[in-house]
C-alpha cells in the first residue's frame, strides 16, 4: 500500500506540471482511473485528502458469533473437556466445537467456518496427554522432598539398593485422536486409572 501511495503522489506531481493523463499513467504504472481519481483528491483536500484508506471489511465485521461469545467459546474449549459439559465427545473437534456453539447460542455454523475461528484464535488440533483422576502431585512433591531423602539415606547405610517401578500396558479406555487447544497447550484428557489393563512392570536402579 505504501508504494500505491508513492506513485499516485508521483502522478498527482506530474499532473500539476501539466503532464497529460496516458503519460502520467504509463510513467506512474497505474491506470488512467486511478491517476484521474488521485488527481481529484488532492484537489479537493490537498495531500492528505489522498491517504488511501484500508482494502477489505473491517475487523469482525461479517462474524457470526459477537466478542463475547467468542470469548466464552475460547474459555470453555481451555478450561473443558466436551464430556465435562455433557456433550458426546472425548475432544475438542470442529464438530464438537459447530455442536457447543449451536447449543449455547443458537446459531449453525459450517464446520469450515468453525475451522476458520478456531485458527484466528491461536488454538490448533493436538495429540492430548492423559492424566490419572487419583494423581495428587501436592503429595508427590511432598513425598519426594521429606520422606524419599531418609529412604535414601537409610538404604545407603545397610547396603540396600532403591528400585523405581514403572508399568506400561494396554487400557481400555485410551483416547485416540485430537483436540483443540491453545497453541503451546497441550490439553489433557482425564481417565479413570483403577480400569483393568494388561501390563508389564519392571524396575530399575535410581540414576
Amino acid at each position: 500500500m505504501q508504494a500505491l501511495a508513492e506513485r499516485r503522489r508521483r502522478a498527482v506531481k506530474l499532473r500539476e506540471k501539466g503532464m497529460r493523463v496516458n503519460d502520467v499513467a504509463r510513467e506512474c504504472e497505474l491506470s488512467r482511473g486511478t491517476v484521474i481519481a488521485a488527481h481529484k483528491a488532492y484537489c479537493l483536500g490537498g495531500w492528505a485528502g489522498m491517504a488511501l484508506k484500508p482494502r477489505g471489511r473491517s475487523t469482525g465485521v461479517g462474524r457470526r458469533l459477537a466478542a463475547e461469545q467468542e470469548r466464552e467459546v475460547q474459555k470453555l474449549i481451555r478450561d473443558k473437556t466436551p464430556d465435562q459439559i455433557k456433550m458426546p465427545y472425548a475432544l475438542w473437534s470442529r464438530t464438537a466445537v459447530m455442536e457447543l456453539i449451536g447449543q449455547r447460542f443458537k446459531i449453525k455454523l459450517p464446520v469450515r467456518t468453525v475451522g476458520t475461528y478456531l485458527v484466528r484464535w491461536g488454538f490448533s488440533p493436538q495429540k492430548p496427554i492423559k492424566k490419572a483422576y487419583e494423581q495428587r502431585p501436592v503429595e508427590v512433591k511432598a513425598w519426594l522432598d521429606n520422606s524419599y531423602p531418609v529412604i535414601a539415606e537409610r538404604a545407603k547405610a545397610e547396603g540396600a539398593e532403591i528400585h523405581w517401578g514403572d508399568e506400561i500396558g494396554l487400557r481400555s479406555d485410551d483416547v485416540r485422536g485430537r483436540s483443540f487447544a491453545p497453541k503451546g497447550k497441550t490439553p489433557v484428557v482425564r481417565v479413570n486409572s483403577k480400569r483393568e489393563n494388561v501390563g508389564l512392570i519392571s524396575t530399575a536402579l535410581p540414576s
